[in-house]
């Protein structure tokens, strides 16, 4: 029976894995310090397989800062704490599909690499800006400056300064900090998107071009979307010169299958109606088959005879002449339509003469639910709605605003318990521009829960079922404080209490469309693993240490704590169906209607395990120490391969 690991995947190995499957002469064995061998990766083979040449280290282009490598080591270190599960303070634990989870993001985020992995289609953050202040989540992040001046040689061999070195006032570590903060975080983020998913960050100019450098690195140039400047204030007082007014959402996708549901077009020009109305909707004329001519092509340049008349691009007949005799200066005149395109479009309705003051022109209609393309055999009609581009604009308006993000918590707050929070408009509207369905979206620099309002209020206005997950590091809010006046402990606290009002306004205000509302969340609490330490590092303790222990699970840990320890570690979404019952004197647990079943109890009689067995889970648990001796725990395996072959079976 084996073991599970109970600990964070590791991401090393699978990436060593990746490497051999394409370059198997890349591969070698070093030891593991522990007696054994492990694979590793012979770099100087791999820079062969891959260039020709090496670059000189010192003719590079690269991003760098000190602290880079152990920021993205961190990434890659495994851990081994938990999420456990708090049912009393989540809301509709047993049909949310929501989560909310409390802890330092990183180990969280580590945590879900496997059971999240390529899931989740929108991820915004409003991470701490690096702007020197004090505000309830901390966001100054400067390095230790005795650290800062060993990585960065400050001081020469002999230990005087080293002025050849340039260290300017916004260099430095007064960045670098901050920069292997937010990098870790990006390289596990990504793992989590789907391929098509895309990820926003607001961030103020002290760091957005160090940001948009990482995110460059980790989600690759290729798939930089925009930077949208976002308005803050419209006015306010400053001892500054100039008044800084707005900060920045950066966007990345995936991939190259990074796509928008794009908003439709509203222009009111839609107001003709035709024979096609009821495929094409209504149609405009704005635009004549000579309107603004770029540039000059003889094969655009030809005559067309129509509704007993003969018409030329441009204002005459006697200036066409001119131009094919090559007298006239300005040949920039010709139609905006091949000879070819315009016949499919005349014979398919796209065409229509009008009264232009003495002149007939001839004019193209615009639909707004058809448009012709170009194929492989010609031309066709394309039925969709027509829409328009997202502006990088978009978020310049008022509504977009701090003081907007002040009043949608005063709708929930007597006070305002959180500073320098999001308006709930501005994740909605993203989206609403990249989800669907039941598409997850995540936030975790959650502190609101802003997002998760925008989720639910999203849902309720087209009947969505989109899932959120929430994390946020539990900060103490101080006494002194408008939150701890309040009577907020922590910012969890806070984001917690909004998704409920939210939730309930929502409820009450009857605008939810579609299916039921989901306005629960399923709170998970990041703590140290479920298991004693000697459980994993045996080696570390002598062998009378050993004989003491009576159970490698921590005396503290529930039943559901080992439950969704076990989901983490097998890679299963935290939020599916999940039951208890009693077999004789044990309880045994169902995950997702078979998916998983686990059985905690000590001395798990035969009789038990066949009627596991027989209802054919697709994965047992059971805990190491919970068979009467080493024949029964042997027997398990004898009666789940007569009953239930296909099932994985593993112990903790």
């Amino acid at each position: 029976m084996d073991k599970m690991r109970m600990e964070s995947k590791d991401i090393t190995a699978q990436n060593i894995e990746k490497i051999g499957a394409l370059f198997p002469n890349c591969i070698a064995e070093s030891p593991d310090g522990y007696g054994g061998f492990k694979k590793s990766v012979n770099f100087e083979v791999l820079k062969q397989m891959l260039s020709n040449e090496t670059a000189e280290a010192d003719e590079a282009y690269e991003f760098t800062w000190v602290g880079k490598k152990a920021a993205a080591a961190e990434a890659r270190r495994i851990t081994r704490n938990t999420l456990r599960p708090c049912p009393e303070e989540s809301r509709d634990w047993d049909t949310t599909e929501n989560l909310y989870l409390e802890g330092e993001n990183l180990e969280i985020l580590k945590l879900l690499q496997e059971s999240y992995l390529g899931s989740v289609k929108m991820i915004y953050i409003d991470p701490p800006y690096n702007t020197g202040h004090d505000f309830i989540y901390p966001d100054l992040f400067l390095m230790d400056k005795e650290a800062y001046n060993e990585g960065t040689g400050y001081f020469d061999e002999e230990g005087h300064v080293n002025y050849r070195r340039k260290n300017g006032k916004l260099a430095g570590r007064y960045h670098s900090d901050w920069c292997s903060m937010m990098y870790p975080r990006l390289m596990l983020a990504r793992n989590l998107l789907r391929e098509d998913g895309v990820i926003f960050i607001s961030i103020n100019d002290t760091e957005l071009f160090n940001l948009q450098k990482i995110c460059c690195e980790v989600f690759g140039d290729d798939n930089y979307l925009a930077c949208f400047p976002r308005v803050t204030k419209r006015a306010g007082k400053t001892t500054e010169a100039i008044a800084r007014n707005h900060d920045y959402v950066l966007a990345f996708g995936k991939s190259s299958e990074t796509g928008f549901y794009l908003p439709p077009h509203t222009d009111t020009g839609y107001r003709f109606s035709d024979e096609y109305e009821a495929q094409r909707g209504k149609y405009k004329l704005n635009q004549t088959l000579d309107y603004d001519s770029l540039q000059y092509s003889p094969s655009l340049d030809y005559p067309i005879e129509l509704e007993g008349e003969t018409f030329y691009p441009g204002p005459s007949y006697e200036k066409y002449l001119e131009r094919k005799a090559g007298r006239h200066a300005r040949a920039d005149w010709a139609w905006r339509w091949s000879r070819e395109l315009f016949e499919f479009g005349y014979k398919n309705g796209f065409i229509v003469v009008r009264k232009r003051g003495k002149r007939s022109r001839i004019y193209t209609k615009t639909y707004q639910k058809a448009r012709i393309v170009r194929t492989d055999s010609g031309f066709a009609v394309e039925y969709s709605e027509r829409t328009k581009a997202i502006s990088t604009l978009e978020f310049v308006n008022n509504e977009y605003s701090n003081d907007n993000a002040k009043k949608n918590l005063l709708k929930f707050f007597e006070t305002s318990v959180f500073d320098y929070s999001k308006p709930v408009s501005l994740p909605k509207a993203l989206a609403e521009y990249t989800t669907r369905g039941d598409d997850i979206i995540m936030d975790f620099f959650s502190g609101s829960s802003a997002t998760a309002q925008a989720v639910m209020q999203l849902n309720a206005e087209d009947g969505g079922r989109r899932r959120f997950i929430m994390a946020q590091l539990p900060e103490i809010c101080g006494e002194g404080t408008e939150a701890g006046k309040a009577g907020f402990r922590t910012i969890c606290d806070i984001g917690k209490e909004r998704i409920r009002r939210a939730g309930e306004r929502l409820i009450k205000a009857g605008v939810w469309s579609g299916s039921a509302p989901d306005v629960g969340f399923r709170v998970f609490r990041l703590d140290e693993s479920n298991m004693n330490d000697i459980y994993y590092t045996a080696e570390e303790y002598s062998q009378s240490m050993l004989l003491q222990l009576e159970s490698n699970v921590r005396a503290d840990r529930t039943d559901l704590d080992l439950l969704f320890g076990c989901l983490l570690d097998w890679g299963l979404p935290l939020t599916m169906t999940c039951r208890s019952e009693k077999l004789g004197n044990c309880t045994i647990h169902t995950y997702n209607e078979g998916e998983l079943i686990a059985c905690f109890d000590e001395a798990v009689p035969e009789n038990v395990i066949q009627e596991i067995a027989a209802r054919r889970p697709r994965r047992a648990v059971f805990r190491d120490f919970g068979f009467e001796n080493s024949p029964a725990k042997l027997n398990v395996g004898q009666i789940f391969k007569v009953l239930a072959p296909d099932t994985r079976i593993k112990a903790i």
